[in-house]
C-alpha cells in the first residue's frame, strides 16, 4: 500500500508475505472453513513470534515499532492478511493489547501472553441494536466496593469462541468503563454465530452480573471515552488496510486473466471497452489506498483530524470494494461464479469488512456531524 517503506519495514513485509504464502495458502484457508475455530492455534503462535502482536506495544512491555509509526507497521500485516484472506484474530488482539499497554500494571502478564501468541483476546464492543457507536451502548459496569459488576449483551464479537480474554466496553459513572473479563468468569455465556467469511468466526457474549476484582478495570472507571474512540479508529484503519489487500490481489489476478483469456483471436484485455473498465477499477483501488494511508498516518501522528479521515476511509473503501469484486466477477465470466474459483472467498471478506465497525452510510453521516453539516 505504501510506496516507500524503510528497510526494516520492507524486510518485515517480505517475511509476512512469505510466511502467509507458505503456511497459509488458499488450500489451507479452504480446509479451515470446515473447522469450528477457523484458525490453527499453533499457526497463530508462529505468527505472533514473527512480531504480529507486538507492533502496537511499547518496548518496555515486550513490543516495539519498526519505524516509530506503529499503526503503519501493523497495516503491513493487515494488508497481507487481506491478500491471502487469512484467518486469525489479528485486529482484535492488537486493539486489546494496545489498550492494555496504555494502562500498564495490573494486566502486564496478559500483555506478555498476547504478544507471545499464548493467549487470544478480543474486544466486546457492539450491541444488537447499536451501529458501532459508543453513545448507543447499554452494557453497564458498576463499582461495588473492591469489585466491578458487568452486565450486558455483546454481539459481533470476533473470535469469541476461542478468546481467553474479553475487553468489555460498558457504561460507568461519568463515562465509559472498560473491563478485562477472563473467559471462565462466572456469569458469562458465549454463543457462536455465523458469518459469511470462510474462516472468520464471531459470537454473542452475555454478561449476567459478572463480578470481578476492581483491578480488572482497564484505566480509570468512567474515563475510557478517549481510549474507546482510539480503539475504534485503529480497528477501522486495520480493516480498511485488509480490504485494500483483498481488492489489490483481486485486481492483480483479474488483469492476468484478462490478458490470458482470448476471444475472437485477441486477449479480452485488448478490447477498449474492457480497458476502460479496468482503468476505472485501478482508479478506485488507488483511491482506496490513498484514503486508508491518510487515515493511518493521522492516527500515528495523533492528528486532530483523525476521526474525520477514518470515516472518510471507511465510507470510501466500503463503498468501492464490493463493486470492484463484482466487476472482477463479470470480467472472469462464468468461472468467477463457481465455488472452485477464489473470487467468492475474497468477496466474502470484503462484505464482512464493509459491515464491521459501521457501514459506509453510517460513516458518511458521521462525517456530516463532524463537519457540522
Amino acid at each position: 500500500m505504501y510506496l516507500e517503506l524503510s528497510d526494516e519495514q520492507s524486510f518485515f513485509h517480505e517475511t509476512v508475505r512469505r510466511f502467509l504464502q507458505t503456511e497459509m495458502p488458499m488450500s489451507k484457508v479452504r480446509e479451515l472453513s470446515d473447522s469450528d475455530d477457523g484458525v490453527d492455534r499453533a499457526w497463530w503462535r508462529e505468527a505472533a513470534n514473527l512480531g504480529w502482536c507486538s507492533l502496537l506495544v511499547p518496548a518496555e512491555l515486550g513490543g516495539g515499532s519498526l519505524s516509530g509509526r506503529p499503526l503503519q507497521d501493523a497495516s503491513i500485516v493487515a494488508e497481507e492478511i487481506g491478500r491471502m484472506v487469512s484467518p486469525g484474530p489479528f485486529v482484535p488482539v492488537n486493539v486489546v493489547v494496545n489498550a492494555l499497554s496504555r494502562h500498564p500494571g495490573p494486566h502486564d502478564g496478559v500483555i506478555t501472553e498476547l504478544v507471545n501468541g499464548n493467549a487470544i483476546a478480543t474486544w466486546a464492543f457492539a450491541e444488537s441494536a447499536s451501529r458501532w457507536s459508543a453513545p448507543e451502548l447499554s452494557a453497564t459496569a458498576v463499582i461495588d466496593g473492591d469489585s466491578v459488576i458487568v452486565t450486558g449483551h455483546k454481539t459481533y464479537v470476533e473470535s469469541a469462541t476461542i478468546a481467553d480474554h474479553f475487553l468489555v466496553t460498558a457504561r460507568g459513572d461519568g463515562g465509559l468503563t472498560q473491563v478485562l473479563v477472563p473467559r471462565d468468569a462466572s456469569g458469562m455465556t458465549i454463543a457462536a454465530n455465523g458469518a459469511a467469511d470462510l474462516v472468520r468466526r464471531f459470537g454473542n457474549v452475555r454478561l449476567d452480573a459478572v463480578r470481578l476484582p476492581r483491578s480488572a478495570i482497564v484505566g480509570e472507571p468512567g474515563g475510557a471515552d478517549a481510549d474507546v474512540e482510539l480503539q475504534l479508529q485503529m480497528s477501522i484503519a486495520l480493516h480498511c488496510a485488509e480490504t485494500v489487500g483483498v481488492i489489490d490481489r483481486v485486481f492483480e489476478f483479474t488483469v492476468e486473466y484478462a490478458q490470458d483469456r482470448y476471444a475472437f483471436g485477441r486477449p479480452i484485455a485488448s478490447y477498449q471497452a474492457l480497458k476502460h473498465r479496468i482503468a476505472d477499477q485501478l482508479l478506485a483501488l488507488e483511491s482506496c489506498k490513498s484514503t486508508t494511508e491518510a487515515a493511518i498516518d493521522a492516527i500515528d501522528e495523533e492528528s486532530s483530524d483523525a476521526d474525520r479521515l477514518i470515516s472518510v476511509a471507511k465510507s470510501y473503501v466500503g463503498t468501492k470494494s464490493l463493486p470492484l469484486i463484482s466487476e472482477a466477477v463479470q470480467l472472469h465470466g462464468g468461472i468467477g461464479l463457481t465455488w472452485e474459483h477464489d473470487l467468492h472467498v475474497y468477496g466474502r471478506r470484503v462484505a464482512l469488512n464493509r459491515a464491521m465497525y459501521g457501514t459506509p452510510e453510517h460513516h458518511r453521516e458521521r462525517i456530516c456531524q463532524l463537519l457540522g453539516v
